[in-house]
């Protein structure tokens, strides 16, 4: 072999994010250093099936003071307190293009997944999952409607070490009126490339991952999860429909029923890696809400897991990753290939 050869599960190296232009610096060889830094309290895994203290249980008193109906699926509302609000102002402040802002006018909705306060996406049947990714669609068509929204983002922060401030099943809809910067970023990398090849970004990628088998961590017929090869969380996984899909109101049935199977497997491979109910911030991506067509969009969804070496030890982003660029120990390939292990049999 040429010693001058890169070798991507030993040297360090960059690899680059093709949906936001970043790069993230992967370090190998680190993997054998000794741990010495904080530890984190095992997250707890038992908890009562209704708990009459909970905001979002079945018939209980939110904060502001209205009930829950006695809900026995899946219950959405607009949050109580909403980090956007639709009748704030639009109007811009700019003093001399240092000082610069702009009104953020938006809606920010929950969506509980069960009355039961005790489980989880991981837990709950293929089926009751369908009917959360039926009410995200239902959402989605709605919000899209509004000519106050430029962008929709479902997502889910699960566990309190990711600021969950219930453990009650929800996630939460943010609709706001300008595109925000994650979506930005990934917007303009994919219509440059639709325009530069005449192609999806995401669909050139996904079948390149499938022929290298690599970072495929599991499928079904319609959706495949998989470690990016520019992953920069330890057990990052993003999720891809086979077919081009743009956004949720282009789902099937099947394509619902095949997102609800693929998000049941990843959550469970995730609880079983370190054999606790493993924390994340997961989310959907989906072309802006601005009426435009925007073919180049391809749907997909993010699971950012912090935990890295156990249930007690986290990845943390500070020093160079703060002021440099992102870095990682675990290669993407050797993540996936633990997290294949740690799929339900």
């Amino acid at each position: 072999m040429d010693a001058d050869m890169l070798r991507l599960q030993h040297d360090s190296h960059r690899r680059l994010n093709i949906l936001t232009g970043e790069w993230v610096l992967v370090s190998p060889h680190r993997t054998s250093r000794p741990w010495q830094g904080q530890t984190e309290a095992k997250a707890e895994a038992v908890a009562p099936a209704y708990d009459p203290g909970c905001y979002l249980c079945p018939g209980n008193m939110r904060a502001n003071g209205e009930r829950n109906p006695t809900y026995e699926d899946v219950f959405a509302f607009t949050n109580d307190f909403a980090a956007l609000l639709p009748e704030s102002p639009q109007e811009e402040i700019d003093n001399n293009g240092l000082l610069v802002a702009r009104g953020e006018p938006g809606v920010c909705r929950v969506i509980c997944f069960s009355p039961r306060h005790d489980l989880t996406l991981s837990r709950m049947s293929v089926a009751d999952i369908e009917k959360v990714v039926d009410l995200w669609r239902a959402e989605f068509a709605r919000l899209d409607a509004d000519p106050l929204v430029g962008a929709v983002q479902i997502f889910e922060n699960r566990g309190a070490m990711m600021g969950a401030s219930n453990p009650h099943p929800h996630c939460q809809i943010w609709a706001t009126h300008s595109e925000p910067d994650e979506l930005a970023k990934e917007s303009a990398r994919q219509r440059g490339y639709y325009a530069g090849r005449g192609g999806c970004l995401l669909c050139d990628y996904l079948s390149l991952e499938l022929e290298q088998d690599a970072r495929i961590v599991c499928a079904n017929d319609g959706f495949v999860a998989l470690v990016p090869f520019w992953a920069t969380w330890p057990f990052e996984t993003m999720v891809l429909p086979r077919r081009h899909l743009v956004a949720l109101d282009e789902f099937s049935a099947e394509d619902s029923r095949a997102l609800a199977n693929i998000l049941k497997r990843v959550t469970a491979c995730y609880d079983n890696l370190f054999s606790t109910p493993f924390p994340y911030s997961m989310g959907f991506h989906q072309r802006p809400s601005d009426g435009g067509a925007h073919p180049h969009w391809h749907f997909h969804g993010h699971f950012y897991p912090p935990l890295l070496r156990s249930a007690s030890i986290r990845k943390f982003m500070v020093g160079f990753e703060l002021l440099g660029s992102p870095q990682r120990d675990i290669t993407p390939e050797s993540a996936a290939e633990r997290l294949r292990e740690a799929l339900p049999r």
